[in-house]
């Protein structure tokens, strides 16, 4: 793109000045340690022009390479939202206490297994993993264990959760009915990502057309009954999990984002009403500088796309908001202590790259669910960074930097060739029609397995160095103790389950899930008849039962 002329940039931060001075900030300390002033942003020298200006701009203007608002950090900080779930619903409320009481921002729930399947924990697949990676719910009652003493009007909840995600988020609004919530007060995030589950995770029910059918289902709602609510948090998370690079990452979490603006569109929605309630949920790995580059590069596609693929015109569907979750797979079993060192430079990479919430993973979870103490220096990371470091006082502080700048370009150029190609795939030219056949195909798995074989090469030979893995391995730590999830835990919710079975109105039941059945049928909007079943007490294993019963399952094609 051409470069800005210097009357360009002066006007530019002329027209920060004004948002900066009208936007609230926070009654704090804007000095470093040392007492010195330091101004809310840094540009070019006045009266300087700077080549490609245009694409790094100002804070809170589009491209919004430099981030959402004029203030950075200093109108507020990120959300610290700590992702935790284990065992029953009771262990996890005594958790989500404890990190609210210590500071946490927010709630973000981990499933169990057999949750995330939409199984019940008494189907015989859910044996043993009942509770062990998250918690394990039934139904609508094990909600109302979750959240209990916990306002829902007051908290804002995420659930990291993607293809039973709809009837889960039923039980939610139900457990928030029967605390007296207003529900259109509710703020939260739901994932709902079906499109990362064929491309990464593999935690699906249905063929993707009824997944899509559902989704659509519940923008809809959203957007009508709760507007606050965010019912799509598209995940780049498990994608780089899974291997991918930081390119692969951004372009094809984006590329998804994209395809349900093209859902909600093919609904009929207003895409300055609903794309605002996308979210994202991004990695941030180890190499620090990439990192933050990925984070601006999204920002700024994402805003240009919405506007000139998409239509949009409001600033805020402009926006991309995302959740950042430090690299679970960058943790290792060797010396677990120094997990505390990498997650706190993921973590700042994630603040430096404009983050609006965190979640810093816990030095023992390559060993086992976080012990409370783990849990806490994990939250203690992020209140280290926030209070004493200094990188709230100046949004953006790394823009401008020449290499920041050539690595942001870099990846945004790699993206744009993703979409280009994703595009190729499909047979209408859009990007969902791209990413049905890419998943159909299985490009997506076989670019993200090639790219984590690369690395792994590059690992065994020695040319990229872990710490305690390949590099430095000698040391004198001792084991640490480690969280274990009891087998009572199984047998106490699968009792609990057969009681709460037993108590409940079983004419009720059946006629709630026979509703949903007949709507499924009928094209109707299935929310509120899900929302019924909830409140019948239908366990998510029926509610999810009779759907696959109604339009069967995937099956992944083997792949050779």
């Amino acid at each position: 793109m051409a470069g800005m002329d210097a009357a360009d940039i002066a006007a530019g931060r002329e027209r920060w000045q004004r948002r900066y001075d009208a936007a609230r900030k926070r009654d704090a300390d804007f000095t470093t340690l040392s007492g010195a002033l330091v101004e809310p942003v840094y540009g070019p020298p006045e009266g300087a022009a700077y080549p490609g200006f245009d694409r790094i701009g100002w804070p809170g203007e589009f491209p919004f390479t430099r981030g959402l608002y004029p203030t950075g950090y200093r109108g507020r900080t990120w959300t610290i939202r700590q992702f935790a779930g284990f065992g029953n619903a009771q262990q996890t409320n005594e958790r989500y206490k404890m990190i609210l009481a210590a500071g946490g921002g927010g709630l973000s729930v981990a499933f169990d297994m057999p949750t995330l399947m939409g199984r019940d924990s008494d189907d015989p697949q859910s044996a043993g993993e009942v509770g062990h990676c998250g918690v394990a719910i039934d139904s609508a009652a094990d909600m109302d264990v979750l959240f209990d003493g916990i306002d829902l009007e007051k908290t804002t909840t995420s659930m990291t959760i993607s293809g039973p995600a709809v009837p889960i988020f039923c039980m939610y609004l139900v457990a928030a009915e029967r605390q007296g919530a207003d529900l259109h007060r509710l703020d939260g995030t739901l994932q709902t990502d079906i499109f990362k589950e064929y491309i990464a995770q593999k935690e699906w029910l249905f063929q993707p057309e009824p997944h899509l059918r559902l989704i659509g289902d519940l923008m809809e709602y959203c957007a009508a009954e709760i507007p606050r609510y965010k019912p799509l948090s598209v995940s780049g998370y498990h994608i780089r999990e899974a291997g991918s690079t930081a390119a692969q990452e951004l372009a094809y979490t984006l590329a998804d984002g994209f395809g349900y603006v093209e859902l909600g569109l093919s609904r009929g929605l207003d895409v300055n009403q609903f794309a605002p309630g996308l979210s994202f949920f991004f990695d941030a790995h180890i190499d620090f500088f990439e990192e933050i580059a990925k984070f601006r590069a999204a920002r700024r596609i994402w805003a240009r796309h919405l506007r000139d693929d998409y239509g949009a015109t409001s600033e805020k569907a402009l926006w991309l908001k995302f959740h950042t979750q430090t690299a679970g797979v960058s943790l290792t079993a060797q010396q677990p202590v120094n997990n505390v060192v990498r997650t706190a430079v993921e973590a700042l990479a994630a603040v430096l790259g404009g983050t609006n919430s965190l979640h810093t993973n816990a030095l023992d979870e390559t060993l086992a669910l976080p012990t409370d103490e783990s849990a806490e220096i994990a939250l203690r990371t992020q209140q280290v960074i926030m209070e004493e470091t200094g990188v709230v006082n100046v949004a953006d502080p790394l823009g401008g930097s020449w290499y920041l700048e050539e690595l942001t370009d870099r990846i945004e150029a790699e993206a744009e060739e993703i979409f280009a190609r994703i595009r190729e795939l499909g047979e209408d030219g859009s990007i969902t029609s791209g990413i049905l056949r890419g998943i159909e195909d299985g490009w997506f798995t076989a670019n993200i397995a090639e790219a984590a074989f690369v690395y792994q090469q590059a690992v065994e030979k020695g040319e990229k160095r872990t710490v305690g893995v390949n590099a430095h391995t000698s040391t004198v730590a001792k084991e640490l103790e480690i969280l274990r999830v009891s087998h009572e835990v199984e047998i106490e919710q699968n009792r609990s389950l057969a009681a709460r079975r037993s108590d409940r109105d079983p004419v009720r039941v059946k006629a709630s899930l026979d509703r949903m059945v007949q709507v499924a049928r009928s094209g109707g909007n299935m929310i509120p008849s899900m929302l019924e079943a909830a409140r019948a007490e239908a366990t998510l294993g029926e509610i999810c039962g009779v759907l696959k019963d109604e339009w069967g399952i995937y099956r992944e094609p083997a792949r050779f």
